[in-house]
């Protein structure tokens, strides 16, 4: 019983410490990414800042620290590519990995603890990091239409209905209703309130209205309460006000799936199908969120094959670079299997899922062939 129990005590123990290392080494990493991408936003937002009025080095940084954690969580596939890669390289370089491979531990059993830990993160990024990502984001995106994209439109969709604000040469208008109709391509509010502004915050006066149709350049309201500020409400049968929106616009101005919480996106999914609009970017998005913890761990696979070729076959630097392209490609392959699913040229799960899965396998069959050589 006691060389059993001796066992399975190195065993945890192992566990742990290459456990350990890994997550020491992908934190390292991921804190080196992010610096570069903060250090490379902050640059671009100063770019964008010049001749706009009202935005200084504080709102800057400001905005800049915003989007840190969206920034954060693009950067995990890679953060695990290269988290792997140092940690297997350094067990290896301290003989620690030969002696492990020599006491009779395959390549799987001294993976799993990396792949645990990868999955454990990648659960952590789903079910914390990402609704917090998503809440920083939607801030971002309200001073980047502030003080960089005067004049842009957006679309809320919510239990107590729909907010749409759009832009134009005199101002800004928030349109509010109750209900909106898609039938091809009429769009339809009703009721709808609409709140005027001089600028961007100056209250110019509210319409209200039974209902508004979208016409080519204008809204087509019906019986109409006109009023104005210091001045009498004015009621008409028909009113239009003009409108820089189109069908495609509104559709585009909804809620980036970024600045959503995953434990959002399923209701907020339900609610653009009610309302006639496609949920083709939400439902994307939402397999990707799924697929992510699956990808990572394909990424430790390939990291894996080619960090601990060389304990066979040598040329060190070379396997090493292989492994870097490698992942880079498999990022590429993602993206181009996001852009045909977004053109509705694959099916949405397929689109999200096909990247894990193919780097998934090639790392496996690469890895049967390691250990069967």
């Amino acid at each position: 019983m006691r060389p059993k129990y001796f066992s399975m005590r190195l065993s945890h123990t192992l566990s742990l410490y290459i456990a350990r290392q890994y997550a020491m080494h992908f934190v390292a990493v991921l804190a080196l990414f992010v610096f570069l991408i903060f250090v490379f936003d902050v640059v671009e937002l100063m770019r964008r800042a010049v001749g706009k009025p009202g935005i200084g080095m504080r709102t800057i940084f400001e905005m800049a620290t915003l989007k840190f954690p969206h920034a954060m969580q693009l950067t995990f596939p890679f953060a695990v590519l290269f988290g792997s890669m140092v940690t297997f390289w350094r067990l290896t370089r301290s003989h620690e990995l030969v002696v492990t491979r020599s006491a009779g531990v395959s390549a799987w059993q001294f993976l799993m603890p990396v792949l645990a830990v990868t999955l454990l993160i990648g659960l952590v990024r789903i079910a914390a990091i990402n609704p917090f990502s998503a809440i920083m984001l939607a801030r971002y995106e309200r001073l980047d239409a502030v003080f960089l994209k005067s004049g842009s439109s957006a679309l809320t969709l919510a239990g107590g209905g729909v907010w749409l604000r759009q832009g134009g040469s005199e101002g800004q208008v928030v349109l509010r209703s109750a209900n909106i109709s898609v039938a091809g391509p009429r769009v339809e509010l009703k009721p709808v309130i609409a709140f005027l502004y001089r600028g961007t915050d100056r209250f110019a006066g509210r319409i209200d209205a039974e209902s508004a149709v979208l016409g080519d350049g204008f809204w087509d309201m019906r019986n109409v309460w006109l009023h104005r500020t210091e001045e009498t409400a004015v009621f008409a049968a028909t009113h239009r006000l003009p409108t820089e929106l189109t069908l495609a616009r509104i559709q585009d101005g909804f809620a980036a799936p970024e600045t959503m919480s995953f434990w959002d996106l399923p209701q907020f999914i339900d609610s653009l199908r009610t309302a006639g609009f496609s949920a083709l970017r939400h439902r994307l998005h939402l397999h990707s969120l799924l697929a992510a913890p699956f990808l990572m761990m394909a990424m430790v696979l390939l990291a894996a094959t080619f960090t601990l070729r060389h304990v066979r076959h040598g040329g060190t630097p070379g396997i090493i670079g292989f492994g870097v392209m490698t992942g880079f490609l498999v990022y590429f392959f993602s993206d181009v299997s996001l852009a045909l699913g977004l053109s509705s040229g694959i099916p949405v799960a397929l689109a999200a899922w096909t990247p894990a899965g193919v780097a998934g396998l090639i790392g496996v069959a690469l890895l049967l062939h390691l250990e069967d050589g």
